[in-house]
């Protein structure tokens, strides 16, 4: 009789949790997160310091600009690569772009500042343009950048108004941004372009420092077995 009543008063403390939502003794007071939804949170944190080191490095900072930007001297193209570049430049991108008109010395022949820029630019975007592709200037600029890095990935062609058929044969292995459907989107592939390259230029160099420390671990290993052979 006495384990009968103890059964039913059980069940009669059960219902009554059950109906007024409250949980049972030693349950959990939280939900646990998914791994995903953790993980995206990780790699929100770890975006932006991963930026930051890229814009801090010592690598990026060898060069003088980060983007050389070749446009025709078409006061379209100019309006527009000025725009290109107040957005790269602007914080939190901060990214430091030549600009002919605004950065070339006045008195300087152009030929010898734009090699200069050139040389001094981790990559190099091309606003190709109808203007562009008749501009002796952009064809030389153009066929420049071919030279010193061919089928490498420090270009960064821009079509803006132009039909596919007046594309640069010489460009047509390379992809390439289009402008005239939506400038704004381009703008953001273009400062993710540059943030990237510069993230994989760091990388490349950790891990060549990663394997030099490696070999010349090696040597200093070889080296003292030889003088204990010797001994």
């Amino acid at each position: 009789m006495h384990g009968w009543f103890l059964k039913l008063f059980k069940s009669g403390r059960q219902n009554k949790n059950s109906k007024t939502g409250e949980k049972p003794a030693g349950a959990a007071s939280c939900e646990s997160k998914s791994p995903s939804s953790a993980s995206s949170e990780e790699t929100s944190v770890a975006k932006p310091q991963q930026l930051n080191t890229a814009l801090s490095s010592e690598l990026r900072w060898k060069r003088k600009y980060d983007v050389f930007v070749c446009h025709s001297f078409a006061e379209k193209d100019t309006e527009e690569a000025k725009r290109l570049v107040s957005f790269l430049e602007t914080p939190p991108r901060s990214l430091r772009c030549f600009l002919w008109h605004r950065d070339s010395c006045p008195g300087s022949a152009i030929s010898t500042e734009f090699c200069k820029a050139l040389e001094n630019s981790h990559l190099r975007a091309l606003l190709i343009t109808p203007s562009f592709v008749q501009d002796d200037w952009c064809s030389y600029m153009m066929h420049q950048t071919l030279a010193e890095r061919p089928m490498s990935n420090t270009m960064i062609p821009l079509l803006l108004d132009l039909a596919h058929s007046q594309y640069p044969q010489e460009l047509r292995f390379y992809y390439y941004i289009d402008l005239s459907r939506n400038p704004d989107y381009g703008f953001n592939v273009v400062n993710k372009t540059v943030q990237s390259y510069l993230e994989k230029l760091i990388q490349s160099e950790e891990k060549l420092n990663y394997s030099l420390g490696d070999s010349s671990e090696a040597v200093h290993q070889m080296e003292e077995t030889t003088c204990k052979k010797a001994t």
